[in-house]
């Protein structure tokens, strides 16, 4: 993992624009963080406050 890391930065590096355009790992991170929101909720929605 590491070198796939290293080897895409360096590639980076030479060419000046990155790999992974920024959109799409913003777009990734707010999926998954959504996705995360909707189990919270989902676990938590049949219980009885106390």
């Amino acid at each position: 993992m590491l070198s796939t890391v290293t080897t895409l930065a360096a590639e980076t590096a030479e060419h000046g624009e990155p790999a992974i355009p920024p959109v799409f790992v913003g777009v990734i991170a707010l999926g998954l963080l959504i996705v995360l929101l909707l189990a919270v909720v989902s676990f938590g929605g049949g219980r009885e406050h106390s």
